[in-house]
């Protein structure tokens, strides 16, 4: 009997056990089981709880990322733009006109230039007898209404040819450019050891003349920098106009019937001088030939007494 209630109290026990160890497992997996809490707090409002507080850290989480991704691309360095060669384009045209009276056109073109901010550099002429009237205008014109003095040639006459070439300058403006900035540094470097000198004559001397090459050498290219920036800055277009052939006749405004009387009138006066001329060939041979006959002559009849 003993026996028997010593083993039926093991196993009360044991099962007692299981049940305390069941309850501890469901209040550690509820979040009720912290600090001894008894199984019975464990309520489905206390359960919601948790399990806001267990998706609270997920989304700061994800919210911290998502505010440190935008972070992240602005704070991304961008590559830095090369500096690119100035386009500085020297444009120079040509072009050819055909116009019914030159002199009217002559004005049109020099009333151009004006229009479009220009002037007239170089102007020459050309016509006389037997020779169609011909002129050349330089123009120098703002580079930027380049275009717009050329479309504005249809108006002054028929357009026969055009020409226009371009010389791009921007990298020999961007080398002289630098040449020039090392070119003053070196004068500053020179004009402070002249203003401290301390060393023999001939050094400061030496110094002086090196001094000078400096400065000739910034006057010159500064000089063509100044030429190049004015080239750019205005275009040269070379206009030539030339009144229309004549449809009959080799010149401009000649009577092709009153030219056609004075060419015969020559060629007759030529004939008549050539045979004028000729006399002076002719009348000895025939003087010659009457001789020999009359001597032939002569002899015949001799011989036929």
């Amino acid at each position: 009997m003993t026996i028997r209630n010593t083993i039926l109290c093991i196993t009360v026990f044991a099962v007692l056990a299981c049940d305390r160890e069941t309850s501890k497992s469901e209040a550690a997996a509820d979040g009720t089981g912290v600090m001894g809490a008894p199984a019975s707090a464990s309520t489905p409002e206390m359960r919601e709880q948790a399990m806001h507080r267990s998706a609270k850290p997920g989304m700061t989480d994800m919210s911290d990322e998502s505010q440190s991704a935008p972070a992240a691309v602005q704070t991304t360095p961008q590559p830095s733009a090369q500096p690119a060669t100035p386009a500085m384009m020297i444009r120079t045209g040509y072009a050819m006109l055909e116009v019914s009276k030159l002199d009217p056109a002559v004005d049109k073109v020099r009333a151009l230039a004006a229009k479009v901010g220009g002037y007239v550099t170089n102007t020459s002429t050309t016509g006389g007898r037997d020779q169609v009237r011909t002129a050349m205008l330089e123009l120098r014109i703002p580079a930027q209404r380049y275009d717009e003095a050329i479309a504005a040639l249809t108006e002054i006459g028929r357009v026969e040819s055009t020409q226009t070439s371009a010389q791009d300058v921007g990298e020999e403006f961007v080398d002289l450019t630098a040449r020039i900035g090392n070119l003053r540094k070196l004068e500053a470097r020179l004009i402070d050891l002249l203003a401290n000198r301390t060393g023999r004559l001939q050094d400061v001397l030496s110094v002086e003349r090196e001094l000078s090459r400096v400065r000739t050498e910034i006057d010159q290219i500064e000089g063509r920098l100044r030429y190049l920036k004015d080239r750019v800055s205005t275009s040269t277009l070379t206009v030539n106009l030339h009144e229309p052939q004549p449809l009959i006749g080799n010149a401009p405004g000649e009577n092709p019937i009153g030219a056609a009387v004075r060419k015969a009138w020559q060629n007759f006066v030529g004939l008549f001088a050539w045979l004028i001329a000729s006399l002076g060939v002719v009348i000895p041979i025939v003087g010659i030939a009457a001789i020999v006959w009359f001597v032939v002559r002569k002899r015949i009849r001799r011989k036929g007494v």
